[in-house]
């Protein structure tokens, strides 16, 4: 064959390609319905000028592969047939789709025809894309007559020279990376809707004005590189690529957009992220986060009449989701998680069903069910919100460890002006300081903190200690909020091999009394001495009982106590059978040898009597329907609560009760506080203590009104509020 022959023919075939090219069908995709993250949805098509659904008759995971790849993700992970994500709404497209996987478009898959179909909106296919972006994706815009392409990669505010220094960047120009460049928006047809999105995305529950003369005056000076789309959104979504692209702009020659300027956004922190902490008045949250790992995630709870309960996960979306993360003070949600996903709540169920709009104050305002019968707490709905970016993670490391979970704790800190790393005085060193290390990094939750670490090599130029005299409640964000020497550290042991060290999880076990089993089994009985000489031996008496008093009576208040697991991995003992003590009166071993702490207090919270409970038999009592037992103390058996059980303390056994002898008749608090000294690591201290109100004539006694974590009437919320 000659070269012309040759050449004839590839043009030919270039052509043809090119003809079958212009006429396939120009489409746009979308995810819709009732999403639970972003990158999940009802597929929807845009043709001929209308949006519709597809089929989900002969869908495979090849053609979901395709789609999400048409949407900028990297692929799919999973499809979903029988509207999953809810039924759509006009015409059903494509039907009987088949793709190999290799398409660049649904477009390109042979179907049944547009339009052609057979199927009832219950059949509407739905996908779920792995969440990373193609680097470079090509949006493709049908919503005019003329189709434009334009590359987006990145989404960005960029603050003003004036502004650099400010954390978190609460305002500036929105810019988009557009075939490698970034490239403003014109304002010409930007709405506070998209100012909404916008800020959402970047961890900001709203948006403020801002002073428009100053970027006017800036936008004078210099030449624009604007993008060449509007942007269209409804408020609601989670991030400004899931908003509808408008019309293409024309940017003028000279770099202007009409009478427009770039697009600008000003946001509003939430109070955790505010520079400087507002003297108004602010209405305390009747929602609440807890076992969540990081900041900005967890299981979703509501107050109602003083009660504490959670969320069916029926219905649970990015909507209602996002409602909590603005109501927090954090951004728009990035994920809506079911299925306790961040762990099992304890009490009632509050919701169920819950329907938002999207712009209500709080989720009590949206509507909801609420009979949530058939609804357990396996099914507890969780969040997690997007967050500002603090720059936190950059001013701390792990050094040394064997994996970048673990190491000796080095922070950035200033010094004679310069930046330095140095180690943290492992000085009362704990696991409250170790959590919000892990927490700071992103890590998750501490599994241990560690007062020596000479077997951990850090890097040699930071073993001066920088930061000493540490103490954390367990919420702060960063290890330099908690209370520290300032400037003169003081750290007797010095650094090295002594400074402190964490290792982090991404589970935690969660341990909660079951305060209504405590107000139902409390009762007195008085006891003779001579059958309490174990007890005493162990120090479950009072300082009064003397040992060889056999004739007298100790009064005792009795009690159940119920403690389940409702966390993500199994509560274990810190120590190993090696190290457990053996208690010969009672003839078994101590796994932890302070598990519980029993106390009756004044109402101005002095101590009147108190009784602890060692570790002896951690064992799995009895588990959630499903879930089989692990741990039983019989035969020197390994101890631990196993997630979805509980372990049962019987009121009959011994050191279950405090010593109320020399108590004088009134009113108490009873408290009972579990793994007090934070031996074990848990998710959340919080909800480690229980109290009740106590009445004592010298005869009876009456507990009601037992709780668990915080006070469970807030001061100025009238009865029955929600």
């Amino acid at each position: 064959m000659s070269t012309f022959v040759k050449m004839s023919t590839l043009c030919l075939l270039a052509l043809v390609q090119a003809q079958s090219e212009s006429q396939q069908p120009k489409i746009q995709l979308r995810l819709a319905g009732d999403k639970r993250k972003h990158y999940e949805g009802r597929l929807e098509v845009f043709y001929n000028n209308e949006w519709g659904t597809i089929c989900d008759d002969d869908f495979s995971i090849e053609a979901a592969h395709v789609a999400c790849r048409e949407l900028g993700y990297l692929g799919a992970v999973a499809w979903s047939p029988s509207a999953k994500f809810g039924q759509g709404e006009g015409r059903i497209w494509l039907d009987n789709v088949h793709c190999t996987g290799g398409e660049k478009s649904l477009a390109e898959c042979p179907s049944n025809g547009f339009g052609v179909s057979d199927c009832r909106h219950s059949e509407d296919v739905g996908v779920i894309c792995n969440q990373k972006r193609i680097p470079g994706h090509r949006f493709i815009n049908t919503m005019n007559n003329n189709v434009e392409v334009q590359r987006v990669e990145e989404i960005r505010i960029r603050p003003i020279s004036s502004h650099l220094k400010r954390i978190p960047v609460t305002e500036g120009y929105v810019e988009i990376k557009d075939r490698g460049k970034w490239r403003q928006i014109c304002d010409e047809q930007w709405t506070p809707l998209n100012s909404r999105v916008t800020c959402g995305m970047y961890g900001f529950p709203g948006e403020k004005k801002y002073n428009n003369k100053v970027y006017k005056s800036l936008s004078m000076r210099k030449k624009k590189n604007y993008w060449g789309f509007s942007v269209n959104c409804t408020g609601n979504e989670a991030h400004l690529s899931s908003c509808r692209l408008g019309k293409a702009l024309e940017p003028k020659r000279n770099g202007t957009c009409g009478r427009g300027l770039p697009v600008v956004v000003s946001c509003v922190p939430g109070r955790a992220f505010a520079s400087s902490s507002s003297t108004g008045f602010r209405k305390q949250p009747l929602v609440r986060l807890r076992g969540g790992a990081n900041i900005g995630e967890g299981r979703v709870e509501v107050l109602k009449n003083g009660v504490w309960g959670t969320v069916c996960d029926d219905n649970w979306n990015l909507r209602a989701a996002t409602i909590v993360c603005r109501e927090l003070g954090f951004g728009s949600a990035k994920e809506a998680l079911t299925g306790a996903k961040l762990g099992q709540g304890m009490g009632p169920v509050h919701m169920n069903e819950v329907e938002c709009s999207g712009f209500e104050k709080s989720l009590t305002d949206c509507y909801f069910n609420n009979d949530a019968l058939g609804c357990s707490h396996e099914e507890d709905a969780a969040v997690r919100c997007n967050i500002p970016a603090m720059g936190f993670q950059k001013r701390i490391r792990l050094s040394g460890g064997r994996n970048p979970y673990e190491g000796r704790v080095e922070v950035l800190t200033e010094k004679n002006g310069s930046l330095v790393w140095g180690t943290v005085c492992s000085e009362n060193w704990g696991m409250i300081e170790a959590m919000v290390v892990c927490r700071q990094l992103g890590l998750g939750f501490a599994s241990n903190a560690f007062q020596e670490t000479w077997y951990w090599a850090g890097d040699a130029s930071a073993d001066n200690v920088v930061m000493s005299g540490v103490r954390c409640s367990g919420t702060e964000m960063s290890l330099p909020q908690c209370l520290h020497h300032g400037k003169h550290i003081n750290c007797p042991r010095g650094g090295g091999r002594f400074a402190a060290g964490v290792s982090c999880s991404d589970t935690a076990p969660d341990l909660v009394l079951n305060a209504q089993l405590v107000e139902q089994t409390t009762y007195l009985e008085d006891r003779p001495m001579y059958a309490l000489q174990c007890a005493l031996e162990e120090n479950c008496l009072s300082s009064t009982a003397k040992k060889n008093d056999h004739s007298s009576y100790r009064r005792l208040l009795r009690f159940s106590s119920q403690i389940h697991n409702v966390g993500q991995s199994d509560f274990r003992p810190k120590m190993g059978h090696h190290a457990w003590t053996w208690h010969e009166c009672h003839r078994h071993y101590h796994s932890i040898e302070v598990f519980t702490h029993y106390d009756l207090l004044s109402l101005n919270g002095t101590k009147e009597a108190e009784g602890h409970k060692a570790s002896f038999c951690l064992e799995d009592t009895q588990c959630d329907e499903g879930i089989q037992k692990r741990y039983l103390c019989a035969n020197f058996g390994e101890q631990g609560i196993t997630v979805g059980c509980w372990d049962t303390y019987r009121h009959d056994i011994d050191c279950q009760w405090i010593d109320i002898t020399d108590v004088k008749p009134g009113d108490y608090i009873f408290q009972v506080v579990i793994n007090p000294n934070y031996d074990v690591a848990e998710s959340d201290y919080t909800n480690n203590f229980m109290k009740c109100k106590c009445r004592y004539d010298g005869y009876r006694i009456w507990t009601y009104h037992c709780h668990t974590g915080e006070l469970r009437i807030i001061e100025g919320l009238p009865a029955g509020t929600f």
